[in-house]
Formats: C-alpha cells, sequence, structure tokens
C-alpha cells in the first residue's frame, strides 16, 4: 500500500518564491489550496474515457474505462470494412459533479497543462540527437 499523500494546487499559479503583490482592483490574488485524502482517495483512478453531461447548474464529468484490446480493434474493424459495433461497453470508473465555475477553472487549468505540453514537445523536437 502506498503512503498517504497529499495534493497541493494553486489557484491563479504565481512563482513560490515571488512576493504577495497587493491585488489591484477586478484582479484576483494567488491562494495555496491543500487537499489532505480522505480513505484511499489519493489512490489514482485508470480512466481512457471521459464524457461531461451537463444538469441545471451542475456539469457530471464521468470518467470511464474501456479495455484496450477493444479499441485497438476498431481501426482493424474500419480498415477491413466489417460492422462497427454500435455501441461499447465500458467500466464507469468514477462520477465527478461539479459546479460550472469549477467547471471553468478546470477548464483554464487543463489548458495551461496542454499549452506546457506542447511547449516540452516543441523544445523536444529542437533538441539535436546524441
Amino acid at each position: 500500500m502506498t503512503e498517504a499523500s497529499s495534493t497541493s494546487s494553486r489557484m491563479n499559479e504565481a512563482p513560490a518564491d515571488a512576493a504577495p503583490a497587493p491585488a489591484a482592483p477586478g484582479q484576483s490574488k494567488s491562494m495555496s489550496v491543500r487537499l489532505v485524502p480522505v480513505g484511499n482517495s489519493d489512490q489514482a483512478i485508470v480512466s481512457n474515457y471521459s464524457s461531461i453531461n451537463l444538469a441545471p447548474s451542475m456539469a457530471f464529468i464521468d470518467f470511464g474505462f474501456l479495455e484496450p484490446a477493444v479499441l485497438a480493434s476498431l481501426p482493424r474493424l474500419a480498415r477491413s470494412g466489417a460492422k462497427m459495433p454500435e455501441k461499447l461497453n465500458g467500466r464507469l470508473a468514477v462520477r465527478v459533479a461539479v459546479g460550472y465555475d469549477s467547471l471553468a477553472g478546470l477548464h483554464q487549468q487543463i489548458g495551461q497543462v496542454l499549452k506546457g505540453l506542447n511547449a516540452a514537445r516543441a523544445a523536444a523536437g529542437k533538441k539535436p540527437a546524441k
């Protein structure tokens, strides 16, 4: 069993060594948030599929798992002209309900992660091979 650890996140990311600056009107301040695990909540859940369903004032984000062998067989079926399945059965790993404001914050964080990954990929592509 792994040792329980906390997940630390920053809202409106600022450098760790930066002194807190007074917020101008209409500008947000940075605040550190520490999430303490409860039960097995710090254990990673494997997911290779996600979907979002909207309800009044909430978004339900479903993370699921589809068998990799089934996913790998789909392109082969399509190339061979065989009949594609009308539906796939997977396993719901977790459902997360969030308000629209949290969904907007998640969108912003995912955008920052993707931007960083793209920059890292571009930098790796520019390095000469050894």
